[in-house]
């Protein structure tokens, strides 16, 4: 089938590809067989072979059969970047279950909601984050720290943890493995439960199987040649699809190496790209933004990078031009969602155009529609993003409603409602252009207004709030607050912001706040929070001269 992205296609690549006939297992056993001394893990000093990561994954996924797990049951991760972050992963994979990725930046009742709406029965979790995990006695915990993987001395203080904690220890868990069943996995069962917010801030499971993962998985690793010869950095974080797909199921398709760094460091990751010689690096605009602001930073140190791709938010062309400057390389950006579980397009090595998401990767088509009436609008026209292709989700988990209304049929072919603002060229390139949805692009990560509003409506001092997006040179966007306070109170915005970090993953608390007197509303006494955005998008405007 031609379509137009096909003009623009990269050279030797197939407009479209096979559906996967293996699952994410199959992937780690048939590289542990062929390569088994090859390492596929480097994390602080230490290296881990495929032979002895997959030995550590099927005793994982022996404990969990051998403690009541079935085929689909769900079981959480709950952890910064770190080999037992993928072992764990992959050992539910070779259970039969389903991974469940919980941002390690949740609070208690963020992590609370997952648990619950997934219906977790057990969950890994590092030992720092341990405090977030409130008791509940029907789900079983593993515990472990980061430090228990790396063989180098100067792991950061930051990453350190308490022996002790409540669950059954990572080693204790090993050591009373037994080798699991054999494996029956198909490529039709769901396999991950990634989750994304909805409209109204609370998170929905996306439902996706082995076959949309891998489809995605070879979406990244064919589409930019990706290949077992190939070190990967993995400082995107797991638990986010770029992480989880490009850091950790495609180097284990292709047989490379992920090179695994926990939080970023410029600084750190700067030497491991020089020491370990690492080819490709998946990440978002704002960690090349942090990392080309070093000023001690030498072409030298990122000489060995062949490939910089990502996505979460548009790379400021002054940037761009920077990294070209220093490296010879483009940074590739794409576009997808966690529906997508990562690529819905992307820019062809050849021919990247900046400041866009690029072509409909394989077997995939973008649609850009009358958000009112979904009726097709030509090239060039602004409307909203559809989406149509092997990667997308079965559906959010347990949510009719919201399938029905995240869901059309245009002719026969079924499209994900993207809730994007966008346009296509003539040669098939995507432009993002708006969100239909109130939501926040905060270096990648989506923050729902009003989900930080009724945590800050918890604050004493606090009568009303809206929250929107401020332009922000480094995140993209940044969340601001807008708040009336409570009569005779004069709140500290710093003190507020102290509070917010407790109650809140921190992306999402508000960097900045203005106090107003009312805030405007409608007829019925809504807040017209549209309003107020438009404000503050034209104060970022640039001024027009005649």
């Amino acid at each position: 089938m031609d379509r137009p992205q096909h003009k623009a296609w990269p050279p030797g690549r197939p407009h479209d590809v096979e559906p996967t006939q293996v699952t994410l297992y199959d992937n780690l056993a048939r590289h542990a067989a062929e390569r088994p001394d090859h390492p596929a893990i480097r994390f602080y000093g230490a290296a881990i072979s495929y032979a002895e990561l997959n030995e550590t994954v099927c005793r994982i996924a022996g404990y969990l059969q051998a403690n009541g797990l079935t085929p689909g049951d769900r079981v959480g991760i709950f952890a910064q970047n770190c080999p037992q972050w993928m072992m764990a992963f992959y050992g539910i994979q070779r259970a039969g279950g389903v991974a469940v990725p919980i941002n390690p930046m949740y609070r208690a009742e963020e992590v609370d909601h997952v648990l619950e709406d997934a219906g977790i029965t057990t969950v890994f979790a590092a030992r720092d984050l341990l405090f977030h995990l409130r008791d509940h006695p029907e789900i079983a915990r593993i515990s472990f720290g980061y430090e228990d993987m790396a063989s180098a001395p100067d792991l950061p203080e930051a990453l350190r943890s308490e022996a002790t904690g409540t669950g059954l220890d990572w080693a204790e868990m090993l050591r009373d493995a037994s080798m699991p069943g054999p494996y029956a996995r198909e490529v039709g069962d769901m396999a991950i439960l990634p989750y994304t917010s909805g409209s109204t801030g609370r998170g929905k499971g996306c439902v996706h199987t082995h076959r949309t993962v891998l489809h995605a998985a070879r979406s990244i690793y064919d589409w930019f040649g990706i290949t077992g010869d190939d070190v990967v950095l993995t400082v995107a974080p797991m638990f986010h699809v770029v992480g989880l797909q490009c850091g950790l199921n495609v180097p284990i398709a292709v047989g490379a190496t992920s090179v695994i760094l926990p939080r970023w460091d410029r600084q750190i990751a700067a030497g491991l790209i020089r020491d370990l010689g690492v080819t490709v690096w998946p990440t978002v605009p704002t960690m090349v933004i942090d990392l080309l602001n070093d000023p001690g930073l030498q072409p030298s140190d990122l000489a060995s990078l062949r490939i910089l791709f990502g996505g979460g938010s548009a790379m400021p062309e002054a940037v761009a031009h920077k990294l070209h400057d220093l490296t010879g390389l483009s940074f590739l950006e794409g576009y997808g969602m966690t529906e997508t579980i990562a690529p819905t397009t992307a820019n062809p090595p050849h021919k990247p155009l900046a400041q866009c998401g690029g072509l409909p990767v394989f077997n995939t088509d973008v649609a850009i529609v009358d958000p009112e009436t979904l009726a097709p609008l030509p090239a060039g026209e602004v409307g909203e993003v559809l989406i149509s292709g092997p990667q997308v989700m079965e559906g959010y988990w347990r949510n009719d409603a919201a399938n029905a209304e995240s869901f059309v049929t245009i002719d026969g072919q079924r499209f994900l409602r993207s809730g994007d603002l966008g346009r296509i060229n003539d040669e098939g390139y995507l432009f993002l252009v708006d969100r239909i949805k109130r939501m926040i692009n905060a270096s990648g990560y989506k923050v729902w207004p009003s989900e930080v509003e009724a945590i800050l409506y918890r604050h004493p001092q606090i009568e009303e709030a809206c929250v929107i997006a401020a332009k922000d040179p480094y995140r993209g966007e940044t969340v601001k607050a807008l708040v009336v306070a409570r009569r005779g109170d004069a709140p500290d915005p710093d003190e507020i912001r102290r509070w917010a970090h407790d109650q809140m993953a921190a992306y999402k608390v508000p960097r900045l706040f203005e106090f107003v007197d009312a805030l405007p509303k409608s007829g019925s006494g809504k807040v017209l929070w549209r309003e107020l955005q438009q404000a503050e998008d034209a104060k970022a405007a640039p001024e027009h001269v005649e």
